[in-house]
């Protein structure tokens, strides 16, 4: 191929580059529930399209920061948060189509499927977990999850 093509094809492919990108752009809507504090680095939810990538939350009181001492309730209280990340981008729990689990002890492992279990019961999304060697502050989990209309 001539120089001059190549040059045109790599325009045309950059140009279909750009327009990809902006349309994603144009497609990004930010999910900021309420109840969450409004000075975090980051977006509680963001939907993309028809699908909700949720930021890692952890168990910690959105109104204290405080952390349960019971490791269960602590799980749900992360699953609280996330449902009204869910809740606030019309999705719910039966959406969800991956999920990644981080904790501090993996001896936690059967606590916190016994509570997951409870948020999904049937059709359940793919699963991560893994052991961490610690969280912020003193939180015992993080879960992360990308639901899709």
């Amino acid at each position: 191929m001539a120089a001059g093509g190549l040059s045109m094809l790599r325009n045309i492919l950059l140009l279909g580059a750009m327009l990809v990108v902006s349309a994603a752009a144009a497609d990004k809507t930010i999910i900021y529930p309420k109840e969450f504090r409004a000075n975090m680095p980051f977006s509680p939810g963001v939907l993309v399209g028809d699908t909700l990538y949720c930021a890692g939350q952890t168990g910690g009181d959105l109104e204290t920061g405080k952390y349960p001492e019971k490791f269960e309730d602590e799980v749900h209280q992360t699953f609280k948060r996330i449902g009204l990340i869910l809740k606030e981008a019309g999705l719910d729990f039966d959406d969800a189509v991956d999920v990644k689990v981080y904790l501090t002890d993996i001896a936690n492992f059967q606590a916190m499927n016994g509570v997951y279990t409870q948020y999904f019961k049937k059709d359940r999304p793919t699963r991560t977990t893994v052991a961490v060697a610690s969280l912020v502050g003193t939180a015992r989990i993080e879960i992360t999850v990308v639901a899709h209309k």
